[in-house]
Protein backbone atom coordinates (compact mmCIF):
# COMPACT_ATOMS: atom_id res chain seq x y z
CA UNK A 1 0.00 0.00 0.00
CA UNK A 2 2.85 2.38 0.81
CA UNK A 3 4.48 1.55 -2.52
CA UNK A 4 1.25 2.21 -4.46
CA UNK A 5 0.75 5.61 -2.81
CA UNK A 6 4.40 6.48 -3.42
CA UNK A 7 4.04 5.50 -7.08
CA UNK A 8 0.94 7.66 -7.36
CA UNK A 9 3.00 10.55 -6.00
CA UNK A 10 5.69 9.94 -8.60
CA UNK A 11 3.05 10.00 -11.36
CA UNK A 12 1.68 13.27 -9.98
CA UNK A 13 5.16 14.80 -9.84
CA UNK A 14 6.11 13.65 -13.33
CA UNK A 15 2.98 14.48 -15.32
CA UNK A 16 1.21 16.96 -13.01
CA UNK A 17 -2.00 14.96 -12.61
CA UNK A 18 -3.36 11.59 -11.61
CA UNK A 19 -2.36 11.30 -7.93
CA UNK A 20 -5.83 10.49 -6.59
CA UNK A 21 -6.82 8.46 -9.66
CA UNK A 22 -3.61 6.40 -9.67
CA UNK A 23 -3.53 5.75 -5.93
CA UNK A 24 -7.22 5.07 -5.41
CA UNK A 25 -7.74 3.00 -8.55
CA UNK A 26 -4.69 0.77 -8.04
CA UNK A 27 -5.54 0.18 -4.38
CA UNK A 28 -9.17 -0.53 -5.28
CA UNK A 29 -8.07 -3.19 -7.76
CA UNK A 30 -6.49 -5.25 -4.96
CA UNK A 31 -8.38 -4.08 -1.84
CA UNK A 32 -11.93 -3.18 -0.95
CA UNK A 33 -12.79 -0.05 -2.98
CA UNK A 34 -14.20 1.61 0.14
CA UNK A 35 -10.93 0.97 2.00
CA UNK A 36 -8.95 2.28 -0.98
CA UNK A 37 -10.87 5.59 -0.96
CA UNK A 38 -10.39 5.95 2.82
CA UNK A 39 -6.67 5.14 2.63
CA UNK A 40 -6.02 7.98 0.18
CA UNK A 41 -7.65 10.73 2.28
CA UNK A 42 -4.59 11.71 4.36
CA UNK A 43 -2.03 11.33 1.52
CA UNK A 44 -4.16 13.61 -0.69
CA UNK A 45 -4.47 16.16 2.10
CA UNK A 46 -0.70 16.13 2.70
CA UNK A 47 0.13 16.43 -1.01
CA UNK A 48 -2.13 19.46 -1.43
CA UNK A 49 -1.01 21.38 1.65
CA UNK A 50 1.56 23.18 -0.49
CA UNK A 51 -1.34 25.04 -2.12
CA UNK A 52 -1.80 26.95 1.12
CA UNK A 53 1.65 28.49 0.62
CA UNK A 54 0.34 30.32 -2.45
CA UNK A 55 -2.49 32.02 -0.54
CA UNK A 56 -2.37 35.58 0.73
CA UNK A 57 -4.85 37.10 3.17
CA UNK A 58 -6.34 39.39 0.53
CA UNK A 59 -6.44 36.55 -1.99
CA UNK A 60 -8.26 34.33 0.49
CA UNK A 61 -10.91 36.99 1.16
CA UNK A 62 -11.40 37.46 -2.58
CA UNK A 63 -11.77 33.71 -3.15
CA UNK A 64 -14.27 33.36 -0.31
CA UNK A 65 -16.43 36.21 -1.62
CA UNK A 66 -16.39 34.90 -5.17
CA UNK A 67 -16.60 31.13 -4.73
CA UNK A 68 -18.18 30.42 -1.35
CA UNK A 69 -21.34 28.90 -2.98
CA UNK A 70 -19.17 26.41 -4.88
CA UNK A 71 -17.08 25.50 -1.84
CA UNK A 72 -20.09 25.20 0.51
CA UNK A 73 -21.95 23.01 -1.98
CA UNK A 74 -18.79 20.90 -2.46
CA UNK A 75 -18.63 20.24 1.29
CA UNK A 76 -22.27 19.12 1.36
CA UNK A 77 -21.76 17.00 -1.76
CA UNK A 78 -18.66 15.38 -0.30
CA UNK A 79 -20.52 14.37 2.85
CA UNK A 80 -23.32 12.95 0.69
CA UNK A 81 -20.81 11.05 -1.45
CA UNK A 82 -19.10 9.54 1.58
CA UNK A 83 -22.48 8.56 3.04
CA UNK A 84 -23.17 6.67 -0.19
CA UNK A 85 -19.69 5.12 -0.07
CA UNK A 86 -20.31 3.78 3.45
CA UNK A 87 -23.43 1.80 2.48
CA UNK A 88 -23.15 0.71 -1.17
CA UNK A 89 -21.67 -2.72 -2.06
CA UNK A 90 -17.97 -2.88 -2.88
CA UNK A 91 -18.58 -4.21 -6.39
CA UNK A 92 -20.74 -1.19 -7.21
CA UNK A 93 -18.01 1.14 -5.92
CA UNK A 94 -15.41 -0.71 -8.04
CA UNK A 95 -17.63 -0.37 -11.12
CA UNK A 96 -18.10 3.34 -10.50
CA UNK A 97 -14.39 3.90 -9.96
CA UNK A 98 -13.57 1.97 -13.12
CA UNK A 99 -16.10 3.92 -15.19
CA UNK A 100 -14.89 7.24 -13.83
CA UNK A 101 -11.24 6.33 -14.42
CA UNK A 102 -12.02 5.34 -18.01
CA UNK A 103 -13.95 8.59 -18.54
CA UNK A 104 -10.98 10.47 -17.11
CA UNK A 105 -8.68 8.81 -19.67
CA UNK A 106 -11.04 9.69 -22.53
CA UNK A 107 -11.24 13.33 -21.48
CA UNK A 108 -7.48 13.69 -20.92
CA UNK A 109 -6.38 12.16 -24.23
CA UNK A 110 -6.17 14.41 -27.29
CA UNK A 111 -6.33 11.87 -30.11
CA UNK A 112 -10.11 11.38 -30.28
CA UNK A 113 -12.62 14.19 -29.78
CA UNK A 114 -15.30 13.22 -27.27
CA UNK A 115 -18.70 14.43 -28.55
CA UNK A 116 -20.76 16.67 -26.29
CA UNK A 117 -17.91 17.84 -24.03
CA UNK A 118 -17.58 21.29 -25.60
CA UNK A 119 -21.36 21.85 -25.48
CA UNK A 120 -21.46 20.77 -21.83
CA UNK A 121 -18.66 23.18 -20.92
CA UNK A 122 -20.36 26.08 -22.69
CA UNK A 123 -23.65 25.40 -20.92
CA UNK A 124 -22.40 24.52 -17.43
CA UNK A 125 -18.92 26.02 -16.94
CA UNK A 126 -20.24 29.52 -16.27
CA UNK A 127 -19.73 31.69 -13.21
CA UNK A 128 -23.26 32.05 -11.88
CA UNK A 129 -24.42 31.27 -8.35
CA UNK A 130 -26.80 28.56 -9.56
CA UNK A 131 -24.13 26.75 -11.54
CA UNK A 132 -21.58 27.16 -8.74
CA UNK A 133 -23.97 25.41 -6.34
CA UNK A 134 -24.87 22.69 -8.85
CA UNK A 135 -21.30 21.98 -9.97
CA UNK A 136 -19.97 22.28 -6.43
CA UNK A 137 -22.42 19.70 -5.11
CA UNK A 138 -21.88 17.33 -8.05
CA UNK A 139 -18.10 17.69 -7.77
CA UNK A 140 -18.30 17.05 -4.03
CA UNK A 141 -20.29 13.85 -4.52
CA UNK A 142 -17.72 12.55 -7.02
CA UNK A 143 -14.89 13.61 -4.71
CA UNK A 144 -16.48 11.90 -1.72
CA UNK A 145 -17.04 8.62 -3.55
CA UNK A 146 -13.86 8.41 -5.62
CA UNK A 147 -11.27 10.95 -4.34
CA UNK A 148 -11.18 12.43 -7.85
CA UNK A 149 -11.05 16.22 -8.14
CA UNK A 150 -10.37 16.60 -11.88
CA UNK A 151 -13.89 17.99 -12.33
CA UNK A 152 -13.03 20.83 -9.94
CA UNK A 153 -9.80 21.64 -11.78
CA UNK A 154 -11.61 21.51 -15.15
CA UNK A 155 -14.27 23.99 -13.97
CA UNK A 156 -11.76 26.44 -12.49
CA UNK A 157 -9.51 26.15 -15.54
CA UNK A 158 -12.41 27.04 -17.82
CA UNK A 159 -12.91 30.38 -16.01
CA UNK A 160 -9.48 31.76 -16.99
CA UNK A 161 -8.67 32.73 -13.40
CA UNK A 162 -5.42 34.36 -12.39
CA UNK A 163 -2.90 32.08 -10.70
CA UNK A 164 -3.57 33.34 -7.17
CA UNK A 165 -7.35 32.93 -7.42
CA UNK A 166 -7.02 29.50 -9.04
CA UNK A 167 -4.66 28.27 -6.31
CA UNK A 168 -6.80 29.85 -3.59
CA UNK A 169 -10.05 28.19 -4.62
CA UNK A 170 -8.28 24.88 -5.20
CA UNK A 171 -6.70 25.10 -1.75
CA UNK A 172 -10.05 25.84 -0.11
CA UNK A 173 -11.59 22.81 -1.77
CA UNK A 174 -8.83 20.20 -1.72
CA UNK A 175 -7.39 21.11 1.68
CA UNK A 176 -10.54 22.37 3.39
CA UNK A 177 -12.87 19.64 2.14
CA UNK A 178 -10.23 16.93 2.68
CA UNK A 179 -9.95 18.03 6.31
CA UNK A 180 -13.71 17.74 6.72
CA UNK A 181 -13.53 14.28 5.14
CA UNK A 182 -11.34 13.02 7.96
CA UNK A 183 -14.11 13.56 10.51
CA UNK A 184 -16.83 12.34 8.14
CA UNK A 185 -14.92 9.15 7.31
CA UNK A 186 -14.42 8.45 11.00
CA UNK A 187 -18.11 9.07 11.72
CA UNK A 188 -19.20 6.69 8.94
CA UNK A 189 -16.77 4.00 10.08
CA UNK A 190 -14.66 4.08 6.92
CA UNK A 191 -11.43 3.99 8.93
CA UNK A 192 -12.26 0.59 10.46
CA UNK A 193 -11.87 1.56 14.13
CA UNK A 194 -8.78 3.67 13.42
CA UNK A 195 -6.51 1.08 11.81
CA UNK A 196 -7.04 2.43 8.30
CA UNK A 197 -6.47 5.98 9.55
CA UNK A 198 -2.98 5.09 10.85
CA UNK A 199 -2.10 3.38 7.57
CA UNK A 200 -3.43 6.39 5.66
CA UNK A 201 -1.31 8.75 7.78
CA UNK A 202 1.77 6.58 7.23
CA UNK A 203 1.14 6.42 3.48
CA UNK A 204 1.22 10.23 3.31
CA UNK A 205 5.02 10.10 3.74
CA UNK A 206 5.90 8.08 0.61
CA UNK A 207 3.20 10.03 -1.24
CA UNK A 208 4.85 13.39 -0.56
CA UNK A 209 8.29 11.93 -1.26
CA UNK A 210 7.00 10.48 -4.54
CA UNK A 211 5.63 13.85 -5.66
CA UNK A 212 8.98 15.51 -4.89
CA UNK A 213 10.92 12.82 -6.78
CA UNK A 214 8.62 13.03 -9.78
CA UNK A 215 8.95 16.82 -9.94
CA UNK A 216 12.74 16.54 -9.72
CA UNK A 217 12.96 14.28 -12.78
CA UNK A 218 10.10 15.84 -14.78
CA UNK A 219 12.39 17.87 -17.07
CA UNK A 220 14.41 14.79 -18.05
CA UNK A 221 11.56 12.98 -19.80
CA UNK A 222 9.31 14.16 -22.63
CA UNK A 223 5.98 15.39 -21.21
CA UNK A 224 3.91 13.95 -24.07
CA UNK A 225 5.42 10.49 -23.65
CA UNK A 226 4.86 10.57 -19.90
CA UNK A 227 1.23 11.61 -20.32
CA UNK A 228 0.53 8.82 -22.83
CA UNK A 229 2.16 6.18 -20.61
CA UNK A 230 0.21 7.41 -17.58
CA UNK A 231 -3.10 7.38 -19.45
CA UNK A 232 -2.39 3.89 -20.81
CA UNK A 233 -1.79 2.65 -17.25
CA UNK A 234 -4.99 4.33 -16.06
CA UNK A 235 -6.91 2.61 -18.88
CA UNK A 236 -5.57 -0.80 -17.81
CA UNK A 237 -6.52 -0.04 -14.19
CA UNK A 238 -10.01 1.04 -15.29
CA UNK A 239 -10.57 -2.23 -17.14
CA UNK A 240 -9.36 -4.15 -14.09
CA UNK A 241 -11.79 -2.29 -11.83
CA UNK A 242 -14.69 -2.81 -14.23
CA UNK A 243 -13.99 -6.55 -14.42
CA UNK A 244 -13.80 -6.67 -10.62
CA UNK A 245 -17.05 -4.76 -10.21
CA UNK A 246 -19.11 -6.29 -13.01
CA UNK A 247 -17.72 -9.83 -13.20
CA UNK A 248 -16.36 -10.15 -9.68
CA UNK A 249 -12.93 -11.27 -10.92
Amino acid sequence: MLAVVGLGGVVKGLVGFGYAIAGTAVLASVLSPTTAVALMIVPMLAANLRLLGELTRSGLRSCVRRFWPFVAAAVVGTVAGMAVLSVVPGRLVATGLGAFTLAYVLLQQDRVRVPGVAAFERACFVETTTMKVFLGFASGVVFGVSNAAVQVVAYLDSLDLDRETFAGVLAMILVGVSTVRLGVAWQFGLFEAGSTLWVSAGAAVPGVVGVALGERFRDRVDDAVLARVALALFAVIAVRLLSKGILGV
